[in-house]
């Protein structure tokens, strides 16, 4: 709720005519964090965006995510240039988003105000559940990012680079609200983390260390970088309670012979 009034998510209006506000609720889950020991209980407040109606409360959704290609492409320049990786991650990422349709939503049952009881919430931010909220916080961040120096790319629209001026290259990927920032001088990513800041309520995660359920592991000296999905797939394990499963080297039985 703290987030939600900081970023003035919705303003408080009498319901027009021949209009209809939208359902909401909260949304209850543990996220597990990197060393899979100690769970964050999370609570989010989500519209209930199957109700909307298209061309009245939404209209284009798409919104671009990174491409494994393209992060293969960055670490690799990462390991070969031995440049720094630092990771960062956007609380409450859709809430700033600016939303363009005229959108209203039902209150939130136990925080009505006395005499406040027929007005209805009329969105102004891009609330978790709506369907076009991925595409408002990526066009959010689009333009923040370039109004700071970065281009995105042609090929993948979530990569953004900015020539630095003796001539190397920094590197911005964005996969929704998660980032990974590379550069040569960690005194220029620093510049460019305060500038965030000054626009979006972050955590600053530090060196790169795991990022979509891949650890990171660079070797800065030998010029190499690892990525592992030790853990990940010992959550499939665990999910599909397989862990004293007997594991092989090889994916193929060591007796099969392919034909030429």
């Amino acid at each position: 709720m703290h987030s939600i009034r900081a970023n003035k998510t919705w303003d408080l209006v009498d319901l027009p005519k021949n209009r209809r506000a939208l359902p909401c609720k909260w949304v209850y889950r543990l996220k597990e964090t990197s060393d899979s020991t100690t769970p964050k209980y999370k609570v989010r407040l989500v519209a209930k965006g199957f109700r909307q109606e298209y061309g009245v409360d939404f209209g284009e959704i798409f919104s671009p995510v990174v491409k494994m290609t393209t992060l293969r492409f960055m670490l690799g320049v990462v390991a070969a240039d031995n440049l720094e990786l630092i990771q960062l991650d956007v609380k409450m990422a859709f809430l700033h988003g600016d939303l363009q349709e005229e959108i209203y939503m039902e209150k939130l049952k136990g925080f009505v105000a006395t005499g406040q009881e027929h007005l209805v919430c009329q969105l102004r931010k891009s609330l978790y559940g709506l369907k076009q909220a991925p595409r408002q916080w990526y066009k959010k961040f689009d333009d923040i990012i370039q109004s700071v120096g970065f281009s995105n790319s042609d090929e993948d629209h979530c990569l953004f680079t900015k020539i630095a001026q003796e001539g190397s290259p920094d590197f911005v990927i964005i996969y929704v609200d998660d980032m990974l920032l590379s550069g040569r001088h960690i005194r220029e990513l620093t510049k460019l983390v305060w500038k965030l800041w000054l626009k979006f309520s972050m955590k600053d995660l530090g060196l790169a260390s795991h990022i979509f359920g891949m650890k990171i592991s660079q070797h800065c000296e030998n010029r190499q970088l690892f990525l592992s999905q030790t853990d990940y797939i010992g959550r499939v394990f665990e999910r599909f309670n397989m862990q004293s499963a007997k594991y092989a080297s090889t994916p193929l039985p060591i007796h099969l012979r392919f034909s030429q």
